[in-house]
């Protein structure tokens, strides 16, 4: 069974409904591993010698957090700027990642509406997404189609019940996903 390494990166994690429910779904599966950035490095340091061991255990690397201002939270960001070194992750001889899949889970307070060309945010979602795909491509990874839930703040429970489970048979069956 491919092993998983959820990336969990949420600033406020206890104010957190949706993304709290599904880390507490995932981490029940046993080829999961979830690595809460906040709660291991609230004051930012990095132990980038650890986070690398987990990555070359990981088949599957996801990003899950939620959407701030259009890209990933402080946390998460700095992880990528440290831990994917070159040399390493990239690079000429940064091979550690190559094969693995990149996955993006991710959550908007936003609807999916508001995604788009005359949506409040005045462009679709996947224009927002470059940055994570070249992170892939950069690193010999696999870019996986993201799962974004919008409007997590008022989604109906049915609506979010169906998220969680389609979240979980991805999780339990990479990489054989259709």
């Amino acid at each position: 069974m491919p092993n998983v390494l959820i990336l969990y990166a949420h600033p406020a994690a206890e104010l957190s409904r949706t993304n709290r429910l599904m880390i507490e779904a995932a981490a029940r599966l046993p080829n999961v591993v979830v690595n809460d950035l906040y709660e291991r490095y609230p004051d930012f340091h990095i132990d980038i010698a650890h986070e690398q061991q987990l990555l070359t255990q990981a088949d599957l690397v996801v990003l899950q957090h939620p959407i701030h201002w259009y890209s990933m939270p402080a946390l998460q960001k700095e992880w990528l700027d440290l831990v994917l070194a070159r040399g390493w992750a990239f690079g000429h001889d940064g091979h550690a990642l190559r094969g693995k899949g990149l996955w993006l889970v991710a959550s908007t307070g936003g609807e999916a509406s508001a995604y788009a060309p005359d949506g409040r945010h005045g462009h679709p979602f996947s224009d927002f997404l470059p940055p994570y795909r070249q992170t892939a491509q950069l690193c010999g990874m696999r870019w996986m189609e993201p799962l974004i839930l919008h409007g997590a703040h008022h989604i109906p429970p049915v609506e979010f019940q169906r998220h969680v489970e389609n979240y979980l048979d991805k999780l339990a069956s990479y990489p054989n996903w259709d």
